[in-house]
């Protein structure tokens, strides 16, 4: 599995059966990463940060639930493979959960056009979010927001070095009108995401 190439390709998947007989590891290290990736913005965001290994397990776990061999596995790098970082960016799953449908269908129709309004801070630098280009993330329609966003933070080569120095703080934040919430991203979750994206 060739990491460095910040790619994913039809190489580096693995055959089921081979799989199987070491998903249990990879389940154990992918919950080990989460402890570092995974920050909770506010009472219902949690923000999923990516790496190779992470979109890697990805298409594998959707290979093996689903089976759909050679074919399956073009629509699953197609999705998966963008969100590794290509060396200059972080990219992040972004989860909006609330248990019971129906109030989780209330609060989406209040943050239509989040993914606008989503960024991260470190030190003087502010960075973006750029959502993933797949899909349209909140409905025209109704104006209500997915429960689920992907997106990209594009780091200029000072907000990299800024990043990496471990200097100031460094939060994930959304300033929708109606959901302003931030997040410390903690000295070991940066120095796991220097080490993993840049």
């Amino acid at each position: 599995m060739p990491r460095d190439t910040r790619t994913i390709t039809r190489d580096d998947i693995m055959p089921l059966d081979k799989y199987e007989l070491i998903r249990a590891d990879k389940k154990q290290e992918a919950l080990a990463r989460k402890a570092l990736t995974r920050i909770a913005v506010g009472p219902h965001a949690t923000a999923l940060f990516e790496n190779w290994d992470s979109m890697w397990l990805q298409v594998q776990e959707m290979l093996r639930i689903e089976k759909g061999g050679d074919e399956q596995l073009a629509d699953e790098l197609a999705a998966y493979d963008p969100m590794v970082p290509k060396g200059s960016e972080l990219t992040c799953t972004l989860l909006f959960e609330i248990g019971d449908p129906v109030r989780r269908d209330v609060f989406l129709r209040t943050i239509g056009g989040v993914e606008n309004h989503v960024a991260i801070q470190v030190g003087e630098h502010m960075i973006r979010a750029r959502p993933e280009g797949d899909t349209e993330r909140t409905r025209e329609s109704d104006n209500k927001a997915s429960a689920v966003h992907f997106f990209h933070f594009d780091f200029t080569p000072e907000a990299i070095a800024a990043w990496k120095s471990g200097q100031g703080n460094a939060m994930l934040v959304i300033d929708h009108p109606n959901y302003g919430h931030a997040a410390l991203i903690g000295a070991e979750s940066r120095a796991f995401l220097a080490r993993e994206c840049f």
